[in-house]
């Protein structure tokens, strides 16, 4: 069952949100998928995607109630994802794939919960990154050259498959990238390539 998630990662200047944006557009509604709502501490008009908004807490609420099958912290916000987003995987609704935007740092526990997954990681050459991290005026010198050396790190859990999008230059050439990537994942009904460690 858990071949069936497809889990999406990306370090920041990676354009990973906009691509996401891209091909959920673009993507034929008849495609074996679905896209994993988040719960996010963040309000409803901050823009970006359509979550749902959580305070703190009632984030707090739904952990403790063991209402969520993942959540993390990143950038001052917490991020979850319901139990019932993930219904897709098992066999009462049968064949059906579920997206998720992910978090690199919780890949190895998402890894650990639901093993055999597909990773796809959203990046860019490193002088790309250096120039959007750098256009954005957030973060030092030295604080975007500790992202680059993160974004270059990834270490994914044995067993899962990798594939990588890189996004250097026009966002429709990305993101028909990655479309086709995942209309081969879904439609073919296993994932291409190899497994991380064969």
């Amino acid at each position: 069952m858990n071949g069936r998630l497809i889990y999406i990662v990306g370090p920041s200047g990676a354009g990973k949100d906009s691509l996401l944006a891209w091909v959920r557009k673009h993507l034929p509604a008849s495609a074996p998928l679905h896209w994993a709502r988040r719960a996010i501490t963040r309000p409803a008009d901050a823009g970006g995607e359509a979550h749902e908004c959580l305070d703190t807490e009632g984030f707090e609420n739904v952990v403790q109630a063991q209402g969520f099958a993942m959540h993390w912290q990143a950038n001052g916000l917490r991020y979850g994802i319901r139990r019932e987003e993930l219904a897709h995987l098992t066999h009462e609704v049968h064949g059906r794939w579920v997206l998720l935007n992910g978090s690199r740092a919780y890949l190895p526990e998402a890894a650990r919960l639901y093993p055999g997954m597909t990773v796809i990681h959203i990046t860019a050459d490193a002088n790309v990154l250096r120039q959007r991290l750098a256009k954005r005026g957030r973060e030092s010198a030295q604080e975007i050259e500790r992202r680059i050396e993160r974004a270059v790190d990834l270490q994914v859990p044995e067993g899962s498959a990798l594939h990588e999008v890189r996004n250097n230059d026009q966002l429709e050439a990305a993101g028909r990238q990655l479309m086709t990537l995942i209309e081969a994942i879904t439609g073919h009904g296993r994932r291409p390539g190899r497994a991380a460690g064969d």
